[in-house]
């Protein structure tokens, strides 16, 4: 089967500043993979190449098969329609409902308008769909407040309601409960893990806490200083080597100068 995500000897520099240093691994579709390491190890970087933001200067990334890093234009935006996003920020509108955020969604994949988006032209479906994916998340009983009326696990539940909406494959969570108190943080874990479970997608999280990890991922891989430094089943994984993910020289702009790439 096609992995979700493959990655092929990426090398990514911002002038002298190796930061991407040969990275090579696979998502299987339908798994759930944890990425770890320290601030500064590139996996920011690394997870805007996923779609196109960072170009790389070598390598290749493939989603679902089709190429990143020789894509651009109408080729690329389809490769996008298919990952949804979940951001540490949340990024929802402020000025907007919970239910017009979550009609958002739909904008790429179904080319629907500004105005369908806020509800005031969105057909019947839509708006079904809309109101179905904020009740998986809890959250249909606010459809109508804005996000400055929710906490912060409630607006990361909009947000996952959001990329519910876009019907993607791949999930790309970025740091998605780092805003979040620990209680609210496992919440949304829980909540975004099933989700990914129960629609069969794939997805590729990054998380700092080793233990939440441990219990949510189906493989973690850990990265140091532009490097794949741990690619193991969470079984193998134990909380002694993980650490050593947060040890030493850690950030891409620690490694001396002339390091191999």
């Amino acid at each position: 089967m096609t992995p979700a995500i493959a990655t092929d000897q990426v090398h990514l520099a911002y002038g002298g500043l190796k930061v991407l240093r040969g990275v090579s691994f696979e998502v299987a579709a339908g798994q759930g993979v944890v990425l770890l390491g320290a601030n500064g190890c590139g996996k920011s970087t690394l997870m805007r190449s996923l779609n196109g933001l960072e170009p790389v200067q070598s390598g290749t990334i493939r989603i679902q098969g089709e190429a990143v890093t020789t894509s651009s234009g109408r080729k690329l935006r389809q490769i996008r329609q298919n990952m949804g996003y979940v951001f540490q920020q949340f990024h929802l509108v402020p000025q907007l409902s919970a239910f017009q955020n979550v009609l958002l969604g739909a904008m790429g994949r179904h080319r629907l308008g500004l105005l369908s988006c806020l509800g005031l032209t969105a057909n019947a479906e839509e708006r079904a769909r809309a109101m179905d994916c904020l009740d998986r998340v809890g959250m249909a009983d606010r459809a109508l407040h804005r996000p400055n009326a929710l906490s912060g696990g409630q607006q990361q539940r909009v947000a996952i309601a959001r990329m519910l909406m876009q019907a993607p494959k791949l999930v790309i969570a970025d740091e998605p409960i780092a805003s979040l108190d620990p209680k609210a943080g496992r919440e949304v874990l829980d909540l975004l893990w099933r989700i990914v479970r129960e629609e069969g997608l794939s997805m590729l999280c990054t998380l700092h806490q080793l233990d939440l990890a441990r219990d949510y991922a189906d493989r973690i891989i850990g990265m140091k200083a532009g490097r794949i430094e741990i690619d193991a089943a969470v079984a193998e994984a134990d909380r002694e080597m993980l650490e050593t993910l947060y040890s030493g020289m850690t950030r891409v702009d620690a490694q001396p100068d002339g390091a191999a790439a």
